[in-house]
């Protein structure tokens, strides 16, 4: 019972971790999803910017249908901090709102650096960073570069994602008290957590001891103690494709297995308290066990038996006849079944009562249990005055010399009856035999020897009467 308690406690334990990585993996997929797309919708803003940018018919155009042209896309962003074109020195060109940002320069920011200096730079997300074109709120910025007629370096396009997006987004995350959320870029740089980190976002954490882990591989599960607090949790993590963002979930591991250890706790005390119990009460339980499995088999077999004769009874024989008709369509052997009737039987209960005629059952069931000698024979009570023997294996000829063997027995036992013209108690017995699967079924056959009775007992009783049950179900 210990054995089998610790292995279930265990199994349970690795069965919370599993669930907990899974629904870790759920949310970072989930989250990566979301900032994704969001960076799609904003690339697909800075695009239509840089488009326009580009073409000189555009700085020709008024300043109101300028602003349409170059932004109309990028209002249907959420969390806009704002859409600008910059010049070459890194002063606002156009802008999205109305906000006036005259003498304002950004050239020193990553994003204006990295694509003055690089054509290829394609998209770049940068670090979080207080906004000098939106009075100092945190913000992270997606930038393009903006390209001259002559391929030299005109300006940038520039997106501006407030960082209230990123938090909130991690905010929505529940995982128990004492989880943790956080959104970090490739280079250490923090961009939101729950709870807040000590240095909070825009801080570096490259030195983080499990910094090297997430920004090594594109995603992945570990546990490990937190530095700020030493709690151990399981963190999942993943890099949101085609960013330098990463995305990482971690539970506390107590939160996880808090459930568990309160199941586990309780199955140790349990299996403490009572393991020993049983050791001492299993032998009072064997005894009553066995004395239960000795009335239980009684029982079975008191289902099976005919209370009367001690013979199976109608329910056995169906069984078995199904068996045995199974049995012999697979090894291709003959089946027979007798079926015997007390001849005159009413008319003996009506001159001699109901009490002997329960004697007389007894005795015919006798001689017919003792003329069928195999044990793969079975001898059975159908009702009333009639039984039935099955004879597996056996064939037309030799289940006939059975039948009449013991309705000769059943004869000579002379038991008086003067309501038959014999004088005494005789049976009537009808045989029929197939070689399965010929003649359908076992419930066919059984049926195909009640008709012979009927011919035995039509032809003056106290005979028998057999046939071949054929291949087309008739006789043959």
């Amino acid at each position: 019972m210990a054995a089998l308690t610790y292995m279930t406690l265990y199994t349970g334990r690795a069965e919370e971790m599993r669930h907990a990585v899974e629904n870790s993996n759920n949310i970072v997929r989930l989250a990566s999803s979301d900032i994704a797309r969001n960076v799609e919708l904003y690339d697909l803003s800075l695009r239509a910017v840089v488009a326009g940018a580009q073409q000189p018919e555009t700085w020709a155009l008024p300043p109101a249908l300028r602003q349409r042209v170059l932004f109309d896309r990028a209002t249907a962003a959420s969390f806009l901090g704002g859409a600008y074109v910059l010049d070459t020195q890194g002063r606002v060109k156009a802008s999205q709102s109305t906000d006036d940002t005259p003498g304002v320069s950004v050239a020193d920011r990553d994003y204006f650096l990295v694509q003055q200096r690089n054509p290829d730079a394609g998209l770049f997300i940068s670090k979080p960073f207080p906004s000098r074109l939106r009075h100092g709120v945190l913000s992270v910025a997606l930038s393009r570069r903006i390209n001259a007629p002559d391929g030299t370096f005109a300006g940038v396009a520039l997106i501006v994602v407030r960082l209230e997006y990123f938090q909130r987004l991690v905010d929505r995350v529940d995982i128990g008290p004492g989880g943790g959320v956080f959104i970090i870029m490739q280079d250490g740089t923090l961009v939101a957590s729950k709870p807040p980190m000590p240095l909070g976002a825009g801080a570096d954490y490259s030195g983080w001891r499990n910094y090297p882990i997430v920004s090594r591989h594109d995603a992945g599960t570990f546990a490990a103690h937190t530095e700020a607090d030493g709690v151990e949790r399981l963190y999942t993590y993943a890099h949101v494709r085609r960013t330098p963002i990463i995305v990482g979930v971690a539970p506390a591991v107590d939160d996880i297995l808090a459930g568990w250890r309160s199941r586990a706790y309780l199955a140790v005390a349990m299996t403490t308290v009572f393991g020993g119990a049983w050791v001492v009460v299993s032998w009072v339980l064997a005894f009553a066990l066995r004395d239960k499995v000795i009335a239980e088999a009684e029982l079975q077999r008191l289902a099976v038996t005919d209370p009367l004769t001690g013979l199976a009874n109608r329910r056995a024989l169906d069984e078995r006849l199904q068996a045995e008709w199974n049995r012999a369509s697979r090894e291709r052997t003959p089946l027979s079944v007798l079926f015997f009737d007390v001849d005159h039987f009413k008319l003996f209960n009506d001159a001699y009562g109901h009490a002997a005629g329960d004697e007389v059952l007894k005795l015919v069931a006798e001689r017919i249990a003792s003329g069928t000698q195999r044990t793969s024979d079975m001898a059975a009570r159908y009702g009333g005055e009639e039984f039935a023997v099955l004879l597996p294996g056996t064939a037309l000829e030799g289940a006939r010399k059975i039948a009449d063997k013991i309705r000769r027995r059943i004869e000579t036992a002379n038991l008086a009856h003067r309501g038959s013209p014999y004088g005494r108690v005789t049976v009537s017995v009808g045989c029929a035999s197939c070689e399965p699967p010929a003649g359908e079924s076992g419930a066919k056959l059984l049926a195909a020897a009640d008709a012979q009775l009927y011919e035995a007992k039509a032809a003056g009783r106290n005979q028998v009467c057999a046939k071949q049950w054929g291949d087309a179900g008739g006789v043959a």
